[in-house]
C-alpha cells in the first residue's frame, strides 16, 4: 500500500468521525435548551421558586450529557485507531512494509508463474519479492558451473548472517589440510560479509524471522596434500538440512580442492536480498558433483602489458567462483620479463618495463597463496626459445657469449609475428644452466611440480638459418626442446614433471611430431579446430589441452593493432560460441579411421593483452571465462539454451558482488524480465 492511499484512507475515517461527532453535539444542543412550561400560570414568587429548581435540574443533566459525549467520542476516536492500526498490519500480513527501506520503496515485486519470474509494479501485488529470490526459489537451480550428479533444491529460504556460519572440521587426512579448509573458509565468510556490507542490511525487516545458525561440517577422506594435483579428485557432496533454529550443512570430499568447490557451491546457495536487508539462504539441498575435465585452465598475458597484482588475485577469486583451477600466468615475452628471480636478476634488470613493472618473489608467493586456498594451481611460463627478447641481451657482458640472437631486428616481419623479436641461442650452453635455475625457481615459488610448461611456440627458421647455416633449424628446434627439458628435470629434483606442455606449432606437425616423445611431452592446442595439424596431435595419441584460437582466444575481434587490418585472429567470440564449443565430440570420426583414442586432459582460455591493460581485464574475461568454465566442468550437451542465460546472469551478478567487472550479457531490461528476450 502506498503512503498515499493510507492518507486517503485515514482522511475517510477521521471525516465519518467529525461528521458523527457534528450530529452527537447538535442533539446535545437541542436537549439542553433554556427551561419554559407554557401550560400553567405562576405568580412571579411560584416561577422564581420553579426557575431555580428547573436550573438545578438542567445543570445536572448537562453535566451527564457532557460526560455521555465525552465517552462517546473517545469510544470513536480508538474505534478509528484500531480500525486504521488492522488495515495496516492486515496488509503486512500479506506483504512486506515498504518504508524500511531506506525511505525509498521498491518499485517492483516478481513471481513465479510458470517457472519463470514475472516482473509487476510492487502496488499491484500482494507479495513484495525481489528478482534475487524469486531467481532462487523459482525453477532454475541458479548454480555456475552446473553440478554434473543429482541436485534437489528446496523451494524455501531463511535469513542468516555471515558471522553466524561457523566451520566444524569432522575429520582430515592431515594438518596441512585442515589449515587449508580453515583459510578457505575464512575467504568463504570474507565473500558473506562482503555481500551484507554492500546489502544495506541495516534495514533488516521484522517479519523475515529470526536468523539461523549456519553450522558447516566437512569431512576429507583422501589425499593428505592440499595442492591441486594432475590426480586430485575433485568431486564433493553436499547436504543442507534444517534442525530446530539450525541449519547443518555437510560436505564430503576426497581432497581439500574438492571440499573448496563445496564452499563455492554453499556461496551460491546464498543470497542477499535488497527487500529484505538480510543473507537469505535456501533452507534444504542435495549436491553430488565432480568435474569432467581435470585441467581447466586461464591463461593472462602479463608480458605485453603489465597488470598489477590486485588484479590478478581478482582474476584468481572470478576463477574460483566458477570452478576454473589453473591458472596460466605468461609471465615473460619478447616485450618485457617482469619477473625478478634471485637466482638471475639481470633478467628483470634488463626485461622490464620499469621498477612499477616487476612481480617480486614476494607477489607471486602472494598470488600462490591466494590460489592454493582457492583451489588453484599457479603455472608460470617462461616462453622459449623464441619469444625472448632485450632481457636475455647481457649474455657477452657477463662473459657467457651472446644468449638470443635476432632481438629487435629489421624488419620485425620477416623473423618474428609482432615487434620485437628475438630467440634463444641453440647451441650456447650457458642458456641451459640459466634455464635450469629459472625452472628451479619457479618450481619452489609455485610448489607446482607435477605439470610445467615450456613454451615453445613460433620459432623463425631464418633467424636460426642465418646463424646456424650448417644446421637445419628444425634440427637445432627438435635438440633444444630436449635440452630445456633435461634442464627441468634437473631443476625439479631429478624427476620429469607428469606433464611437460608444449604449444602446437611446426614442432608438432609431421614429421617432427613423430619424433616428440609422447610419454614426456603433452601438447597445447592453440590452433584452430578445424586446421588438420591440430586434429593431428590429437590423432596421434599425444596428452592435450585446448584452446583452439577460433573459439577460446579473448582478444579477438578488436582489430590489429599494427594496421587497419581485422586483426590476426578473426571475429569476436561471443559467450554463447564460446560455450557452443564442444571438439571432443569429434572423437569417433577419428576413431572410426584407426586413430588413437583422444587424451584431452582439459582446456583453456586465453587472453593475449597486446590490446587490454589494467582496469579493462575484467570485462575481456568476464563472463566469457565462465562460458569455459561450465563446458569444462559440467559438459552438458544442449547449447546456450534459456536457462542458461538466465543462470550465467545470476552468476555475472555475484562476480560484480566480488568487485569484477563482467560484461552484462544483455540489457538490464531483460534481466528484470527473464525469459522476455529470448
Amino acid at each position: 500500500m502506498t503512503f498515499t492511499m493510507h492518507a486517503r484512507r485515514l482522511w475517510v475515517l477521521l471525516t465519518c468521525l467529525f461528521s458523527s461527532t457534528s450530529w452527537i453535539w447538535s442533539r446535545f444542543d437541542a436537549m439542553a435548551g433554556p427551561p419554559h412550561n407554557g401550560a400553567v400560570l405562576m405568580t412571579m414568587k411560584s416561577w422564581g421558586e420553579a426557575l431555580v429548581r428547573n436550573a438545578s435540574a438542567h445543570f445536572m443533566r448537562v453535566g451527564r450529557l457532557r460526560r455521555a459525549m465525552f465517552l462517546l467520542a473517545v469510544a470513536a476516536c480508538t474505534g478509528v485507531a484500531l480500525l486504521y492500526w488492522r488495515q495496516q498490519t492486515g496488509d503486512q500480513a500479506h506483504r512486506p512494509i515498504h518504508s524500511l527501506y531506506s525511505g525509498i520503496e521498491p518499485q517492483w515485486s516478481w513471481v513465479c508463474r510458470n517457472e519463470r519470474c514475472e516482473r509487476l509494479l510492487a502496488a499491484e501485488t500482494t507479495l513484495l519479492q525481489s528478482l534475487a529470490t524469486c531467481n532462487m526459489l523459482c525453477a532454475s537451480t541458479q548454480l555456475w558451473p552446473q553440478p554434473t550428479g543429482p541436485v534437489s533444491l528446496a523451494t524455501a529460504a531463511v535469513p542468516v548472517r555471515a558471522d553466524s556460519i561457523t566451520l566444524q572440521v569432522r575429520s582430515s587426512p592431515s594438518r596441512e589440510v585442515s589449515n587449508y579448509l580453515t583459510g578457505a573458509f575464512s575467504l568463504f565468510i570474507k565473500d558473506l560479509k562482503a555481500l551484507e556490507r554492500n546489502g544495506n542490511t541495516e534495514s533488516r525487516r521484522n517479519d523475515i524471522g529470526p536468523t539461523r545458525e549456519v553450522v558447516v561440517r566437512v569431512a576429507v577422506n583422501g589425499s593428505i596434500d592440499p595442492r591441486l594435483l594432475i590426480s586430485t579428485n575433485e568431486s564433493y557432496k553436499l547436504t543442507m538440512r534444517p534442525s530446530d533454529n539450525v541449519l547443518y550443512v555437510d560436505i564430503a570430499a576426497y581432497s581439500f580442492c574438492g571440499a573448496r568447490h563445496g564452499f563455492e557451491t554453499l556461496s551460491q546457495l546464498i543470497w542477499i536480498d535488497p527487500y529484505a536487508g538480510s543473507l537469505l539462504a535456501l533452507e534444504a539441498a542435495s549436491i553430488e558433483d565432480s568435474p569432467k575435465f581435470k585441467f581447466r585452465g586461464l591463461l593472462l598475458d602479463t608480458a605485453r602489458n603489465f597488470f598489477p597484482v590486485n588484479e590478478i588475485i581478482r582474476t584468481i577469486d572470478a576463477m574460483a567462483a566458477n570452478k576454473l583451477n589453473t591458472f596460466h600466468w605468461h609471465i615473460s615475452d619478447s616485450q618485457s620479463f617482469p619477473l625478478k628471480l634471485n637466482s638471475v636478476p639481470q633478467l628483470t634488470q634488463h626485461g622490464a618495463y620499469g621498477p612499477g613493472a616487476i612481480y617480486t618473489s614476494e607477489d607471486v608467493r602472494n598470488v600462490v597463496k591466494r590460489a592454493k586456498l582457492r583451489g588453484i594451481r599457479v603455472l608460470i611460463e617462461v616462453d622459449t626459445p623464441a619469444h625472448v627478447g632485450r632481457a636475455w641481451s647481457w649474455g657477452p657482458a657477463a662473459g657467457f657469449g651472446p644468449l638470443a640472437h635476432c632481438v629487435e631486428v629489421e624488419p620485425w616481419s620477416a623473423y618474428c609475428g609482432e615487434p620485437p623479436c628475438g630467440q634463444l641461442n641453440p647451441k650456447n650452453p650457458h642458456v641451459y644452466k640459466i634455464l635450469e635455475k629459472v625452472y628451479s625457481e619457479i618450481i619452489q615459488l609455485t610448489g607446482v611440480d607435477d605439470i610445467f610448461h615450456l613454451g615453445g611456440d613460433e620459432v623463425s627458421e631464418r633467424c636460426w638459418t642465418q646463424h646456424f647455416n650448417d644446421t637445419d633449424p628444425m634440427d637445432l628446434w627438435l635438440e633444444f626442446t630436449n635440452r630445456a627439458m633435461t634442464a627441468l628435470q634437473r631443476a625439479n629434483g631429478g624427476k620429469l614433471p607428469e606433464v611437460t606442455l608444449l604449444w602446437s606449432s611446426r614442432l608438432t606437425r609431421s614429421p617432427y611430431l613423430e619424433r616428440l616423445d609422447k610419454k614426456r611431452f603433452a601438447i597445447q592446442i592453440w590452433g584452430a579446430s578445424r586446421w588438420p595439424e591440430s586434429r593431428a596431435v590429437l590423432d596421434s595419441g599425444f596428452r592435450s589441452i585446448l584452446s583452439h584460437v577460433d573459439a577460446w582466444y579473448l582478444d579477438c575481434g578488436f582489430g590489429s593493432w599494427r594496421d587497419s587490418s581485422d586483426g590476426h585472429c578473426g571475429p569476436y567470440r561471443s559467450w554463447q560460441q564460446i560455450y557452443e564449443h564442444r571438439p571432443w565430440i569429434e572423437e569417433m570420426i577419428g576413431m572410426a579411421t584407426g586413430a588413437e583414442p583422444w587424451r584431452i586432459d582439459g582446456g583453456e582460455v586465453c587472453l593475449w593483452t597486446e590490446q587490454s591493460g589494467p582496469g579493462g581485464v575484467d570485462a575481456r574475461l568476464w563472463p566469457r571465462s565462465a562460458a569455459v568454465a561450465e563446458r569444462l566442468w559440467s559438459d552438458r550437451p544442449e547449447g546456450a539454451t534459456a536457462d542458461v542465460y538466465l543462470r550465467l546472469d545470476t552468476q555475472r551478478t555475484r562476480l560484480l558482488a566480488k568487485g569484477v567487472e563482467a560484461m552484462p550479457l544483455w540489457p538490464r531490461w531483460c534481466t528484470h524480465n527473464p525469459n522476455a528476450c529470448l
